[in-house]
């Protein structure tokens, strides 16, 4: 039984994982509007964090992240606030695209087996799907202020506003949408995955 399940969950990651390289090396993930874009590439890691736990999700998010620091370089598209932030510090580009991921991916894995203890699958699923979208968020863009706060390119973006409502102001809609989508759709795969005897615990 566990060579059975090993081997299920590694098909479900290899098949995440492609899915989620289709949608980050394509327009199919991204949503562009001016220096950035709404990404529903987060729904892939939310449900791989679900059913593979936070291993997985780490891992699924890290695949993100790389894809997201592969725009900076005009890879599998390109990122206008990417290209600009490579230019002014590669490697702090890379820890910008890269980590948030990262530890999105292990975080919802955490809250998804946290609220499964106590729910439904899709239910679960639904909260794993609005966290991952919102964290996403809340770590890529304070990563961004972190890193980037002092460069001019910044400044300029931030217009004398502090942090927290640079960030609001910047990514409000585009937030919503991305929670409201992530929610959705990983409340439905994770109802499907459960029937299909693919969720862990």
């Amino acid at each position: 039984m566990k060579t059975g399940s090993r081997s299920h969950s590694l098909t479900l990651l290899g098949l995440l994982t492609a899915i989620l390289l289709v949608l980050s090396m394509t327009p199919l993930g991204y949503l562009n509007i001016g220096p950035l874009a709404i990404s529903f590439n987060m729904i892939p890691v939310a449900v791989g964090a679900a059913a593979l736990g936070p291993a997985g999700g780490a891992i699924l998010g890290a695949v993100f992240g790389f894809t997201s620091f592969l725009q900076c370089l005009g890879i599998g598209g390109s990122s206008l606030m990417g290209v600009t932030l490579f230019g002014i510090n590669p490697v702090l580009a890379f820890v910008q695209r890269f980590f948030p991921r990262l530890i999105t991916g292990f975080l919802v894995g955490v809250i998804y087996r946290s609220v499964r203890k106590n729910t439904e699958p899709a239910l679960a699923g639904g909260v794993a799907g609005c966290f991952a979208a919102f964290l996403n968020t809340v770590l890529f863009m304070g990563a961004l202020v972190w890193l980037f706060g002092d460069t001019p390119y910044l400044q300029e973006l931030m217009a004398g506003r502090s942090a927290v409502a640079f960030i609001a102001a910047f990514v409000g809609v585009n937030a919503v949408i991305e929670i409201l989508a992530s929610t959705i759709v990983t409340a439905a795969l994770c109802g499907a995955l459960e029937k299909a005897h693919l969720m862990g615990r």
